[in-house]
């Protein structure tokens, strides 16, 4: 049984209805708080809510584009009417399909450029836009953004993904300098391999070897260990981390 470091809180997972986000709903619903499960799978993010309050926990599952500014703002709207307010955002989106297409800068497709940071980075702005005034009504809240090593790897390919997680990154810093002093606290969430349930089906044994390989830990990562960074900095565990990039990743990276 989790810490119940969440009870009374109302949050919001914004791409939430598989993989990291999904594990991360459950996560801060077993620690209290009320979740609104957001994904461009609608059915997927209400299969996510309902096994939630099967558990005995509080949520509910609602489609989100979050590069759709109306399926935002309805995202937050339905959160502070359904439970009278708004403690947290973890914006957790991507377009992942977009990544098989996005070679390097000479080659990369523009539509596949410009998808990657329509939703990556300008979706991010969205979400954070929508929620903002939410968090500042309530004195401030936390927003938990899905970055990765990527932003400052130096890869050479994965180009407009690298692009829109270093924006990202730089996204939330301002948040953080802008409304810290008003209560907002804003981090990123980097994470290493995470072997989701649908990477352990497709992800192959040589790379995922050669990956631990390179890792500090003695195994790849869990979605469950994703989800519990993002409860503790949603929590008032978190009270004074504002503005920064923390890694998940086994030690795969050292800063």
């Amino acid at each position: 049984m989790a810490m119940r470091r969440l009870a009374g809180k109302v949050v919001i997972v914004a791409g939430g209805g598989s993989g990291i986000g999904a594990e991360t709903a459950r996560r801060l619903a077993d620690e209290g708080a009320a979740v609104l499960v957001g994904d461009l799978d609608g059915v997927a993010a209400e299969r996510v809510a309902a096994r939630i309050v099967a558990d005995g926990g509080t949520a509910r599952g609602q489609h989100c584009d979050i590069a759709d500014e109306a399926s935002v703002a309805a995202l937050v709207q339905a959160a502070v009417r359904d439970w009278g307010g708004l403690d947290g955002i973890h914006v957790n989106a991507a377009d992942m399909r977009a990544l098989l297409d996005d070679t390097d800068a000479l080659d990369v497709p523009l539509d596949i450029f410009d998808r990657t940071l329509r939703v990556n980075l300008r979706g991010h702005l969205l979400c954070t836009r929508a929620a903002l005034p939410a968090l500042l009504a309530r004195g401030g809240g936390a927003i938990v953004y899905t970055s990765s090593g990527a932003a400052d790897m130096g890869e050479p390919t994965r180009v407009s993904y690298a692009v829109s997680k270093s924006g990202l990154q730089a996204l939330m810093r301002h948040v953080a300098t802008r409304w810290g002093k008003a209560g907002v606290r804003a981090n990123a969430i980097a994470p290493g391999l995470v072997l989701t349930e649908q990477l352990r089906e497709h992800f192959p044994e040589d790379l995922r070897q050669a990956t631990l390989a390179i890792t500090r830990s003695p195994r790849l990562g869990r979605s469950e260990d994703i989800a519990a960074v993002v409860a503790m900095l949603m929590s008032d565990d978190g009270a004074w981390i504002n503005g920064q990039v923390l890694g998940v990743d086994g030690g795969a990276r050292l800063r």
